[in-house]
């Protein structure tokens, strides 16, 4: 692994989540004495809540055994590239093992802080010495070292020499990607000597929070792989990106050196109305109101600066502004706004219509599909009952109406990499496509079974459907699919999603010591296991396509069943619900005829091309250090990505936007212009992308057999041919 996935650099919209607690925190790492007393307090809180059945869907003794793998998961979380510490330190660490348990059960955190601490001595020792190998003459590239990137089953250095070798190949590795890319040494010592002391200052100011919400996260993952601790400023990032909205700027910002950087702005937020802001440009100092103090915000954290420019619709923020065209030593622009409530429509379910040409004595199909990134809702505005709060299922509809007004032919719900979200989302998406009837069994930790469904009569599309999933499709997606796979309702076509068979509920700890404040946080606590109607879970297994696509990531690598503390497959009793349809009598052909078709599908022979490479690549865990071979193999894929431009364009397929950039410029996105670098990211969403249009065909392909064979559409069909479903 090299230096660039060491430490991934944040990009944030504000006032959404952050990623893991293991960021830069500006001011010391000595902790306020209240600080203190209420990690302490937190500490027995999540204690009790995760050591108590009533609360907890499978509580844990935190016995000598669980304390054992809170400290490897604590280390696990500080280090699991195991790049900084050695075996030694495991073994000065090693009495502490025994004591993680009683540590947090008593709210005394000095064994997680004595190895924080030696982790800031051993990040502040190795970035000294890869800074320092910038300075020799180690960079020849003719042998055949290699660089073993995946640390994560290897065992910790014996001792320092053999972390400083692994280092030595990792700044090799970080040399040669940038002069591959044209970059000559001078730039490239620069460039990496620069990348390697922000790496420093970020790790290295790291405080006692991020020490212990590492820490007590190390303790709720040791529960079960879904439950967290979310400290306040977190709890509140998650709880807004549920709802789909903010309340501040409307601005994406990038740290970027010590200085964070606009790098988009939100289409009708405040900052994009002004008409004064530009991605690149550099936020320096943040003031509140018309006339209160300006503080110089360069050298915090990303989160600090988010904290300052958010606030509630309707205030003043001021902030001072270096243009992006100027330098550092510009002249900074006062901008004064009023910060607005912001709806993030990028996130929120789209629609578009593929045309699917006639062929031979096959109509042309025009397919609806509606890609759903997550589940979200608004919880606070659907308790207030808001005419206009965020709801997956609302939009999905209006996009149903609108798809129904202009007669397409079937619809394809696209649920790739949909993490999930809210459990009645998924409740009640089911039931646009379902006439009442149980969605979901939700069983309790002390075995009470509860069915949660559809209660409204009438469906909002009764046509044909699809259901498109990946490997990343979970949770309340899982939900979904599996639903309408056990009702027969659509297709299911991708790969074996992702085996997330769990429920999961903020509890606020707030609530417990009458605090009127946010102090403590909330913990995201695994309350219950789903079970589809048919009675089988999918945790574990996943959802099993109808239809199965080249599988990208392996079930070993990703997913429910690579944790080890995950929850085992079992199923418990079905209950009655409507079969709309069985699909097996139609799945032999539509194979025939998906194999048939991809057989002369350029993209799609492309995808499964790539895939095999990349399955191929990754297997070997490591890159060669020799520079012809890497040189080779750099040249063999841009004339690959040219050529495959060239045929599309003899083909009239679509062009992909990105063929003329180069597939690694070696630099980190903190490293890279904002601006173009949020421009290539746009131009990645207008990629061809050859498993939707397969899968709106092979639904095509579904409709035109049923269509013709009324004996076939009678056996797949039975309820649909009286009830109205999949019929035109």
């Amino acid at each position: 692994m090299n230096l660039s996935r060491t430490l991934s650099t944040s990009v944030i919209v504000l006032a959404l989540s952050v990623p893991l607690a293991l960021m830069a925190r500006s001011g010391s790492d000595e902790l306020p004495a209240t600080s203190k007393v209420d990690q302490a307090t937190t500490s027995k809180l999540v204690y009790g809540l995760l050591s108590d059945s009533r609360y907890a869907y499978r509580p844990r003794a935190l016995d000598g055994t669980l304390s054992q793998d809170i400290f490897k998961r604590y280390l696990e979380s500080l280090d699991g590239s195991k790049m900084f510490f050695t075996a030694a330190d495991i073994a000065r660490f090693e009495p502490l093992r025994s004591r993680m348990g009683g540590a947090i059960k008593a709210g005394e955190l000095d064994p997680a802080f004595a190895i924080f601490s030696v982790f800031q001595q051993r990040v502040e020792q190795r970035v000294a010495y890869a800074r320092g190998l910038l300075k020799q003459d180690i960079f020849d590239f003719s042998g055949d070292e290699r660089w073993h990137y995946d640390r994560e089953d290897a065992p910790w250095a014996a001792n320092d020499a053999e972390v400083e070798q692994l280092w030595k190949q990792s700044v090799r590795n970080d040399w040669l990607r940038l002069k591959l890319a044209g970059k000559d040494s001078a730039d490239i010592r620069k460039t990496l000597d620069k990348r390697y002391a922000n790496l420093g200052k970020t790790l290295g100011e790291l405080d006692g929070t991020d020490a212990f919400n590492t820490f007590l996260n190390a303790y709720t993952a040791s529960i079960d792989p879904h439950t967290d601790y979310l400290d306040p400023r977190s709890a509140e990032r998650f709880n807004q990106s549920m709802s789909l909205s903010l309340e501040g700027i409307g601005a994406q910002l990038q740290k970027q050196d010590d200085v964070v950087v606009i790098r988009e702005l939100i289409a009708g937020g405040p900052a994009a109305t002004s008409g004064k802001f530009t991605p690149g440009d550099r936020i320096v100092g943040v003031g509140q109101g018309k006339s209160g103090p300006m503080e110089d915000v360069i050298g915090w954290r990303i989160d600090d600066v988010v904290e300052k420019i958010k606030g509630p619709k309707g205030t003043d923020v001021r902030l001072d502004v270096i243009p992006a065209a100027l330098g550092m030593d510009g002249e900074p622009n006062r901008i004064t706004l009023t910060r607005a409530k912001i709806r993030l429509e990028e996130q929120a379910a789209k629609g578009e219509v593929l045309k699917l040409p006639a062929h031979d004595s096959v109509p042309e199909r025009r397919i609806g599909v509606i890609k759903l990134p997550a589940f979200y809702q608004d919880f606070e505005g659907r308790r207030k009952h808001s005419d206009d709060y965020a709801s997956a299922t609302r939009d999905v509809a209006k996009l149903l109406k609108q798809f129904r007004g202009e007669g397409v032919d079937g619809v394809v719900m696209d649920l790739r990499s949909n993490g999930g979200g809210s459990l009645n989302e998924a409740i009640e998406l089911t039931g646009l496509f379902i006439d009442q009837g149980p969605v979901v069994q939700v069983r309790e930790s002390g075995g009470r079974v509860s069915v949660e469904g559809d209660r409204d009569a009438g469906v909002a599309w009764d046509g044909p459907l699809a259901v498109l999933v990946n490997r990343g499709s979970a949770s309340a997606s899982e939900i979904f699919a599996g639903a309408i796979q056990d009702y027969g309702r659509g297709l299911v076509i991708g790969e074996t999603t992702f085996g997330k068979g769990t429920v999961q509920n903020l509890v606020d700890l707030d609530r417990w010591p009458g605090n009127e404040g946010k102090r403590y946080g909330q913990v995201k606590l695994t309350i219950a296991q789903f079970f589809l109607p048919d009675g089988s879970s999918t945790q574990n297994k996943g959802v099993v396509p109808d239809i199965a696509f080249p599988v990208m990531v392996d079930a070993s690598e990703f997913g429910e069943s690579t944790y080890d503390n995950a929850l085992p497959w079992t199923r418990i009793a079905g209950v009655p619900h409507t079969r709309y349809g069985n699909f097996a009598p139609l799945l032999p052909q539509l194979a025939r005829l998906h194999a048939a078709r991809v057989k002369g599908d350029k993209e799609f022979q492309w995808f499964e091309e790539d895939v095999r490479e990349f399955r191929a690549e990754k297997e070997k865990k490591y890159i060669s250090l020799n520079e012809a071979e890497r040189r080779a193999d750099r040249d063999r894929q841009d004339a690959k990505r040219k050529s495959r431009q060239e045929q599309r364009k003899a083909l009239g397929l679509p062009l992909d936007p990105l063929a003329a950039m180069a597939a690694d410029d070696g630099l980190q996105a903190s490293e890279r212009n904002v601006a173009e670098d949020a421009k290539r990211e746009k131009l990645a969403e207008d990629a061809p992308d050859p498993l939707l249009r397969e899968s709106a065909a092979i639904l095509a392909d579904a409709v035109q057999l049923l269509d013709n064979d009324k004996v076939l559409s009678a056996q797949v069909l039975p309820v649909a041919n009286t009830a109205g479903h999949w019929t035109e």
